[in-house]
C-alpha cells in the first residue's frame, strides 16, 4: 500500500511542475485576469459590462480540453521530428467517407434546392460548394457542438498555447451575446471554439454570418438557410469568381515539368492545355475557363493525381490552409453535383519518410538558393517545385515530391 501511494506521488511530482499552482490556485488567478485583464480590453472594444458580468458569472476553467497552459508550467513539447512521419496524402480521401458525405449531400441538395438557387443568384457560390463545406465541417449540422463556447474561449484565452488569438475570439463571443443574436446558454461550440454549422470562429461569425431566413437573427446553429447563406457569404467576402470551377484533374504528358505549381505561377489554362495538359474526364477546357487563368497543382508530385486549379481552389483553403482540405472540397462538391467519383490517379505509396529527412531536404535545397517556403519537415508547393526543379538540374527524373532514395543524393 505504501509503495503504490510513493509511486503516486512520484508521478504526480513530475505531472506537474514544482512551480505550478494547484487547480484551485489556478481558478483563483482566472478570476481575478476576469476582473483585471479580460473586462477592461472587452470593455475598450464596446461589450457593455450588463453582457459582460452575465457572461462570465459562474464560468470555470475546462481542464479538459487540449493545449492547455497552466500558470507555472511549460508547453508540452511536441513529438521530435526525428520520430514524426508526415502521411500519405492519399490517406486523406476516404472513399467511405466521401461515398456517404456525397450520397447525403444530393439528397440535401434537392431538399434545400431552392434555397440553394437564391443563394448562389446572391452570392455566386455554386450549391454544390456549398453544400460540401456544410457536409465536411459540421456532417450537415449532425455534429454535436455541445461545449459552452465562452467557458472554451475563455479557458484558451486565459491558459493556452496562443492566448493573444482566443482572447480576441472570447471578446467577439461577447459581443455577439450583446448583439442579441444568442444568449449565453444557446452560444455552444466545438472544443476549439468554432460555433454553429459552418464552425466559425467568433470573429468569422460577426464578419460573415447570414440573416437569409428573414427572422431578424444569424442563426448559424438551427437555421439552415442561415448556415448556407453564412458559408457562401464567407467564401464571397474571400474572392469567389462567380462561375468558374475549383480546378479540374488533368493528366500531365512526360515532357512538361511538374516544378511548375503553385498560385504565384499562374498562366491562362489555354496555356497549360497547349502544353499538352488534357482534363482526366476527356473534356475539353470551355471557351471561359480557357482565357481564364489557372495553377498547376502537384500535391504528391508525380506519385498521385494530377490539377489545373482557379483561384477559387485557394478561396476554399481559406476555410482551411490546406491543399487535401480544398481538394477534398472541391470533390465531394463534384460528386454531389455531377455524380462523380474517386480521382481517377492513383495516390502512390508515398509520405512514410520521416520529417527529420524531409527537413534535411529542405535545408539543402535552401542552401542552394531554393525558396521552398517554411522548412519544416512537410512538403508543401515550395518545396516540391524546388525539389523538381533541382532534379531535372541534376540529370534525375524530376517527380517533385520527397522519396528514400533521394536522401543520399540531396546533401
Amino acid at each position: 500500500m505504501k509503495a503504490s501511494v510513493g509511486i503516486a506521488l512520484f508521478t504526480l511530482a513530475f505531472a506537474l511542475p514544482a512551480a505550478a499552482a494547484s487547480k484551485a490556485e489556478v481558478e483563483k488567478m482566472f478570476r481575478t485576469w476576469i476582473d483585471r485583464d479580460l473586462w477592461p480590453a472587452a470593455k475598450k472594444t464596446g461589450v457593455t459590462e450588463k453582457t459582460f458580468r452575465a457572461a462570465m458569472e459562474g464560468v470555470t476553467l475546462n481542464w479538459d480540453l487540449p493545449d492547455l497552459v497552466p500558470p507555472g508550467s511549460k508547453p508540452k513539447k511536441g513529438q521530435a521530428q526525428s520520430q514524426a512521419e508526415f502521411s500519405s496524402p492519399g490517406a486523406y480521401f476516404s472513399e467511405k467517407r466521401l461515398q456517404g458525405l456525397a450520397g447525403t449531400g444530393r439528397s440535401l441538395a434537392k431538399t434545400h434546392a431552392s434555397t440553394l438557387r437564391k443563394i448562389e443568384q446572391k452570392f455566386g457560390v455554386p450549391g454544390e460548394i456549398v453544400v460540401a463545406v456544410w457536409g465536411r465541417e459540421s456532417g450537415f449540422g449532425s455534429a454535436k457542438i455541445p461545449y459552452s463556447a465562452v467557458e472554451v474561449l475563455a479557458t484558451k484565452a486565459f491558459m493556452s498555447t496562443r492566448k493573444d488569438l482566443f482572447r480576441k475570439e472570447l471578446i467577439a463571443a461577447l459581443h455577439i451575446v450583446d448583439g442579441g443574436d444568442r444568449t449565453m446558454a444557446q452560444l455552444k461550440g466545438s472544443w476549439a471554439g468554432a460555433l454553429g454549422q459552418p464552425q466559425f470562429m467568433p470573429t468569422s461569425y460577426l464578419q460573415y454570418a447570414v440573416d437569409f431566413d428573414g427572422d431578424g437573427v444569424r442563426d448559424i446553429w438551427g437555421s439552415v438557410p442561415d448556415s448556407l447563406a453564412s458559408i457562401a457569404n464567407y467564401l464571397a467576402k474571400k474572392g469567389w469568381q462567380a462561375g468558374r470551377s475549383w480546378g479540374y484533374e488533368v493528366s500531365i504528358p512526360d515532357g512538361v515539368s511538374c516544378a511548375q505549381e503553385g498560385p504565384d505561377l499562374a498562366k491562362p489554362i489555354s496555356a497549360w492545355a497547349a502544353t499538352g495538359i488534357k482534363r482526366i474526364s476527356g473534356k475539353g477546357f470551355s471557351g471561359g475557363e480557357a482565357k481564364a487563368s489557372g495553377m498547376m497543382l502537384v500535391p504528391a508530385g508525380t506519385h498521385g493525381p494530377e490539377f489545373i486549379v482557379t483561384p477559387n481552389f485557394y478561396v476554399l483553403k481559406e476555410y482551411n490552409n490546406s491543399d487535401l482540405y480544398a481538394l477534398f472540397l472541391g470533390n465531394l462538391a463534384d460528386r454531389i453535383a455531377y455524380g462523380g467519383g474517386a480521382f481517377q490517379g492513383p495516390w502512390g505509396d508515398v509520405g512514410k519518410m520521416l520529417r527529420s529527412d524531409v527537413l534535411a531536404m529542405q535545408k539543402a535545397l535552401v542552401a542552394k538558393g531554393y525558396d521552398v517556403g517554411k522548412v519544416d519537415g512537410l512538403p508543401g508547393y515550395k518545396t516540391r517545385r524546388s525539389l523538381g526543379d533541382w532534379q531535372a538540374k541534376s540529370g534525375l527524373a524530376p517527380t517533385c515530391y520527397p522519396d528514400a532514395s533521394l536522401k543520399s543524393k540531396l546533401r
